[in-house]
């Protein structure tokens, strides 16, 4: 392996071995100064009518994002007084960003090879120079990171009375409070 596929995958190793401490976004509103970022937004649109998001960080899948939209949205039904919503508009967005940090563009820079002796290789060899790399033995210094993070919106109209029968966009609240409730991680 170059010496440059290694540097990119301990880069990648290491970004990956960071964001294990990192935890997902619990079920929460979404505030400035809470522990883990992330939360449910909701905007009253008309008196029975509310638009409801979910954010997570970059470490909550998005299935976890839709379920906590979902109980978001019942959980708001219920505590309006109403039985059930139907879900007039529901979308899920995905982000990825990828930052680059140090120089990745190493490989249109001057490079002189010489023979090390023992110098860099505990047996000896030949060594590389380049004028903007960091250490003349490993290579370039740089880091990739890539996030990747999901929203999900719901616009929601609240009902009164028993959900109609067949209306793939119609839940009951109460329903989906109890079912999805013991899956809900709050925060600490």
């Amino acid at each position: 392996m170059r010496r440059s596929a290694a540097a990119l995958v301990a880069a990648i190793a290491l970004a990956a071995g960071l964001s294990g401490c990192e935890t997902a976004t619990p079920y929460q509103p979404m505030a400035h100064g809470t522990k883990v970022w992330g939360g449910f937004t909701d905007q009253r649109i008309e008196p029975d009518r509310y638009r409801v998001t979910f954010q997570g960080n970059s470490v909550t899948s998005r299935k976890t994002v839709e379920t906590y939209l979902l109980y978001r949205a019942a959980e708001l039904t219920t505590a309006q007084g109403y039985d059930w919503f139907e879900a007039a508009e529901r979308h899920t967005d995905r982000s990825v960003e990828t930052y680059v940090e140090g120089d990745p563009f190493f490989y249109w820079h001057p490079y002189w090879r010489f023979y090390g002796g023992f110098r860099h290789h505990a047996f000896g060899g030949w060594s590389g120079w380049g004028p903007w790399w960091g250490d003349p033995f490993w290579g370039p210094d740089f880091d990739v990171q890539t996030i990747e993070r999901y929203e999900a919106s719901i616009e929601i109209v609240m009902h009164h009375g028993p959900k109609p029968a067949g209306d793939a966009r119609a839940f009951d609240a109460h329903a989906v409070v109890a079912n999805l409730g013991p899956t809900i991680v709050r925060p600490s």
